[in-house]
């Protein structure tokens, strides 16, 4: 028997759809939106219905039923920490989504917008590991200060599928080997995988590990006590400073890759300064997750949309292939990831996991 699942993976300026049956591709489209388009609703939450329409809107052009399609996948947004795996959205993670109280991103409006066209067509709404997914050791989570525990948020959605297909090529199954994954986009998250479990991972969301394109990454503690000190700038200011003022973007005004080697290619010293500390502090971030898995790491895979710059890519393999053998996967797999958490499911090869059962496990149960 074959399933169908539709596939709704919402960005900050689009909304990225696909239409699967089985593992198959059959359709897909980036629906893109114009700054007023968004820009018109003064909350996240209240775009909801115009990216529902737009949906709408693609399946009637491409001629598809919403009755053809067996199940619903929204990308996961910010939540409670949850363990890895599948989820049936419930009523619980829509009002967590809904509310915010655990950040606000597009990505929260995925399991919303499934699970609205899933109570319409009466068929079962799921995420597949959520940026908050949380499999961290007890030890991992200390930070050096009592009240402030280290966060685990980052891709982890590509991170896994990507962990999934590096592991099968070098023929180990996700669960029985170990695995570090860089995700290189406009933030960087570098996890350790050990059978099965991200255990370690920098929250590049909060200004953890390697700077980035745009992020400032680990950044002295008492540079930015002065910066707020003398500047005075609003919580919004400084965390606008953090996550979209740093990295490529502070040093060298763009944060477009490509952009920075043209420069390194017409002379610029200072360009290649620039971009040989990116690589520097990425390479120390895999090193530092090496430790981790005790230096029994079975491959390292690359990914996300710096993957497909081949500067880079042969400037970290020089530096890590050490360690152990390298892959490259350039972009996102995201939609194929979402799919296949949910054909999963449907095929009974695993079970989908209750959020509230799963969040207050993880409460109960990460603490020594």
């Amino acid at each position: 028997m074959s399933f169908k699942t539709l596939v709704i993976n919402p960005g900050s300026t689009s909304t990225k759809i696909a239409i699967f049956e089985d593992q198959y591709l059959l359709l897909g489209r980036n629906i893109e939106y114009a700054d007023n388009e968004l820009h018109q609703f003064k909350e996240l939450m209240d775009q909801k219905q115009f990216r529902i329409n737009s949906i709408i809107e693609f399946m009637a052009n491409s001629h598809v039923d919403f009755n053809q399609i067996d199940a619903y996948v929204g990308r996961g947004g910010l939540m409670k920490p949850i363990p890895g795996g599948t989820y049936n959205v419930d009523m619980s993670m829509i009002n967590d989504l809904t509310s915010g109280n655990y950040g606000l991103h597009a990505a929260n409006l995925g399991a919303i917008i499934a699970n609205y066209f899933a109570t319409m067509y009466n068929k079962p709404a799921f995420v597949v590991d959520p940026v908050v997914v949380d499999e961290f050791e007890p030890v991992a989570y200390l930070s050096g200060y009592k009240s402030w525990d280290r966060r685990s948020v980052f891709h982890a959605l590509n991170q896994k599928a990507v962990a999934r297909e590096a592991l099968a090529k070098v023929g180990k199954r996700y669960n029985e080997g170990n695995a570090i994954v860089a995700h290189l986009g406009g933030g960087i998250s570098v996890g350790a995988h050990r059978h099965g479990k991200v255990v370690d991972v920098n929250n590049g969301l909060d200004g953890d590990g390697t700077f980035s394109p745009n992020r400032t990454g680990s950044i002295s503690a008492i540079s930015l006590i002065d910066y707020i000190y003398n500047q005075r700038p609003t919580r919004n200011e400084a965390i606008h400073l953090i996550t979209h003022q740093g990295g490529l973007k502070s040093y060298l005004g763009t944060d477009d890759l490509r952009v920075v080697e043209q420069k390194i290619a017409n002379g610029d010293e200072y360009a290649e300064l620039i971009f040989n500390a990116l690589v520097y502090q990425i390479a120390k971030e895999i090193g530092k997750q090496a430790t981790v898995l005790d230096g029994n790491v079975d491959a390292i895979a690359f990914t996300g949309g710096m993957a497909h710059s081949e500067m880079l890519m042969k400037a970290l393999i020089q530096k890590t292939v050490w360690i152990a053998p390298i892959q490259i996967f350039p972009g996102e797999m995201e939609m194929e990831a979402l799919n296949l958490g949910v054909q999963r499911v449907l095929t009974q090869t695993e079970s989908a996991k209750d959020y509230v059962k799963e969040s207050e496990a993880l409460k109960n149960g990460k603490r020594i």
